[in-house]
């Protein structure tokens, strides 16, 4: 069985761009495309209709085949250490939703796709997304085809953004993601674009994208894929 690798990139903005263009290229030469996780309001008063050079930078790499995903509305509006849709009732969750997409499509960075951040969401959210036009949904634990409702099964191995970043941790992610592949699995690879700019998380990232690749798996992008009518059918 041959399994997959599916490598997203969280956190881009004015910043932290230089440190995701960098690994985009090592994953460029590796063959493997990105899902960019994209949010419209991070902390310290970011905002994305105010920083051209992310968007800019965002549908470049968009054009040459990564996937842009939705990471939330407005983490900074959230209460501290919780994430933004891990506990919204569908109607707020619904609210920011849309509000969000506003914003994506203003920017020329509309996506059918949504991973909430620390890829948790609450049962409200869940039932929210359909209704804003979103088909897909990737939580911590599975990959969700809304519109089949049909999932797939794996679990995120992260650094940054509620995961863990030192050194054991690292290790621990490079060989769960040999462990992965061997077996035939979704490997599913998620880093800050702040720790891309430290040398142990961006170098164990790449040892565990290279593990996978030696085993076979194929890269990935999280996406959907809509339904395909049969000929002759009513």
């Amino acid at each position: 069985m041959t399994g997959q690798v599916i490598v997203s990139v969280s956190g881009i903005k004015d910043e932290t761009r230089d440190f995701a263009a960098a690994f985009a290229e090592e994953m460029d030469a590796r063959g493997v495309p990105l899902s960019l996780l994209v949010a419209p309001r991070l902390k310290d008063k970011y905002r994305l209709v105010n920083d051209p050079a992310t968007q800019d930078w965002v549908r470049a790499r968009r054009s040459r085949g990564d996937a842009v995903v939705l990471h939330g509305y407005d983490q900074a509006a959230t209460k501290r250490r919780r994430a933004e849709f891990a506990s919204l009732p569908e109607h707020e969750a619904r609210l920011r939703l849309l509000a969000a997409d506003r914003v994506m499509e203003q920017t020329g960075l509309r996506t059918r796709l949504f991973a909430p951040p620390r890829w948790l969401a609450s049962q409200g959210a869940v039932a929210a997304l359909p209704s804003a036009g979103f088909r897909l949904l990737a939580t911590m634990t599975a990959i969700h085809d809304l519109e089949r409702e049909t999932s797939v099964r794996s679990r995120v191995l992260g650094i940054g953004e509620g995961f863990r970043a030192e050194p054991w941790w690292c290790r621990a992610l490079v060989l769960g993601s040999g462990r992965t592949a061997r077996r035939g699995g979704v490997v599913r690879l998620a880093v800050t674009a702040k720790q891309l700019g430290t040398s142990g998380p961006r170098q164990a990232m790449l040892d565990a994208v290279d593990l996978a690749l030696y085993h076979g798996a194929q890269p990935e992008v999280y996406r959907w894929r809509p339904r395909i009518p049969q000929i002759g059918a009513a």
